[in-house]
């Protein structure tokens, strides 16, 4: 991922709230102090705790509540939009919250009923540590907000911007005058994309490192919120558990750290990255859930065959309890997971993002989990089937497919994107870049693809595949071919029953549906295009692009 996506250094003309004064807003009092007159440590406020790292940052913390209510850096506040404090959900609301110091560390502590909350200061860091420990679905979903003040930072990535003229859909998708959508939903990345988000003004960054999600749901390939902008600020996001199109249960124990960071502009330290980072300072402060690296193993693979080496390959470990993952090594396909809680894990190796081997391994504490190479059958790539023509490449996403990309931060009815009609012709060098990558049954249910065949083939039965990535209100394709065979209406599979298509996200289950052609149904004259129509069946969802739908990973038809 490049640095200008990851490090958020704005570079487009949009400022938040209008334009700022150079040096932002400075404080005045107590909390205005310079680095050279700050001491490390904590005080009480009566109604907040406060911690100052004594080199550049104050924090706030309500005593009521477990909200962060202040970040001071270098005098400037940035904490606060419209109100509202930084905090797990939307606010747990009345809470035990208790501090205590542990040499050069300061820890607060917040026990909403069954979960706990906790920021870690160090003394002269400008990093606020988190971790959430949550054991039951008491709270419904699982993320902290960090809300920044407006104006402080460039809008460097405008289609995460929330405010616009028009709201198009739920409250949360909007469309400007010019035709572009906006929403907080539109991020771009997957989980496995980032290290960090956040902004910087050159001599200032602020930044989210994320953690390495191993009691979070949905995978390496998981899309959600990961920031936004406002007129009225901005916000930066930990997602940990949501249900917008989640395909897992949710997972509970303790998630962490993950880091708020200051820096001079530049990049959080890679040290802080969920890679790398290591917290044995953490060891004795009494988490709850707290696993120290003593207590965990690793998994390494000393390679993977049968690869198609044109795509990358991930390996991802889950059970009910924890999720992990890696990317195999491109010569070779070594891997390596490294920091995993002991217990039995179902391993699988992604072709792109389409699960094509798995396995069952066991973690040990302390201990590594050495596999042979693993072998990947030919059979359980679809993509290397023998095919009369193929449509997109079997990767378990809709990559190349018209519209494919900008479906990550837009909504299909932005201005930008390219008619969702139009039929295709095999062999026009165009098959996979003019078929739309998702199909509605209100919008473009009915698409046409040309194609020829020789008299061999028209002679006999043929299998015809279609995969599917995730769908929408049951949507699931029904074939005909030559408007005189049409296929059963299938069986929809498992999908999350959230919104998906229109909020950036296409990472559903991979299903691949197949549709058996007799010979009678081609056309016999060799000159002649066969048609093929896929239509989309389904009773539910509305209208429009909230109409039943799904999205395409690849068609082909076999020999």
């Amino acid at each position: 991922m490049s640095e200008s996506v990851q490090n958020a250094v704005g570079r487009r003309a949009f400022v938040v709230g209008g334009a700022v004064a150079a040096g932002g807003a400075v404080l005045a009092g107590p909390l205005a102090r310079t680095a050279s007159a700050a001491a490390f440590g904590w005080s009480d406020d009566g109604s907040q705790y406060v911690v100052d790292t004594g080199a550049n940052l104050v924090v706030r913390i309500s005593k009521t509540t477990g909200d962060l209510t202040s970040l001071v850096y270098r005098g400037t506040e940035y904490q606060g939009y419209g109100g509202m404090n930084s905090h797990v959900e939307s606010g747990l609301g009345t809470s035990t919250v208790t501090i205590a110091q542990s040499g050069s560390t300061v820890l607060v502590s917040v026990a909403h009923g069954t979960l706990r909350h906790y920021y870690a200061v160090r003394s002269g860091e400008n990093n606020v540590y988190l971790w959430t420990y949550k054991a039951d679905a008491s709270v419904s979903a699982t993320r902290y907000i960090v809300r920044v003040r407006p104006g402080l930072f460039l809008n460097d990535e405008p289609d995460s911007y929330t405010y616009a003229p028009t709201t198009i859909e739920a409250s949360d998708v909007f469309r400007k005058s010019d035709g572009q959508t906006r929403s907080k939903h539109y991020a771009r990345l997957r989980v496995a994309d980032y290290d960090h988000v956040g902004w910087s003004t050159g001599t200032v960054g602020l930044y989210l490192v994320r953690s390495n999600h191993e009691k979070a749901s949905g995978g390496p390939f998981y899309r959600s919120l990961l920031r936004h902008q406002s007129a009225d600020g901005g916000g930066l996001y930990e997602i940990l558990y949501y249900g917008e199109n989640q395909t897992e249960d949710q997972r509970f124990g303790l998630q962490g750290p993950y880091v708020l960071a200051f820096t001079d502009g530049g990049a959080p330290s890679s040290a802080l990255y969920p890679a790398a980072l290591t917290t044995p300072w953490a060891d004795g402060l009494g988490i709850s859930g707290y696993v120290p690296a003593g207590g965990r193993g690793r998994v390494a693979g000393v390679g993977i065959t049968g690869r198609n080496t044109a795509f990358t390959y991930t390996v991802s470990l889950a059970n009910a309890a924890a999720q992990y993952w890696g990317q195999a090594r491109a010569s070779d396909g070594w891997f390596s997971v490294p920091g995993m809680l002991p217990g039995t894990y179902t391993l699988t190796v992604h072709k792109g993002e389409l699960a094509v081997y798995s396995t069952s391994v066991t973690v040990t504490a302390g201990g590594t989990t050495t596999l042979n190479t693993l072998a990947i059958p030919s059979s359980n790539d679809p993509g290397n089937a023998s095919a009369i023509w193929r449509i997109g490449d079997w990767d378990g996403t809709p990559r190349g497919f018209k519209n494919a990309e900008l479906m990550t931060y837009a909504h299909p009815s932005d201005v930008r994107a390219a008619s969702w009609t139009g039929n295709v012709v095999v062999g026009s060098g165009t098959e996979t870049s003019s078929f739309p990558c998702y199909l509605w049954k209100d919008v473009n249910s009915g698409i046409v693809v040309h194609f020829r065949l020789t008299a061999a083939q028209a002679a006999a039965a043929h299998t015809l595949r279609i995969g599917v990535t995730t769908a929408y209100a049951n949507g699931r394709p029904q074939i005909t071919v030559n408007d005189t065979w049409t296929s059963a209406v299938p069986s929809p599979p498992a999908q999350p029953s959230t919104r998906s298509l229109t909020v950036g996200s296409y990472r559903g289950n991979n299903h691949t549906f197949t549709y058996s052609v007799p010979a009678s149904a081609w056309l016999t004259d060799t000159g002649a295009y066969n048609t093929l129509r896929i239509s989309v069946a389904s009773g539910s969802g509305t209208t429009s692009f909230l109409s039943a739908g799904t999205s395409i990973d690849a068609i082909d038809l076999l020999a």
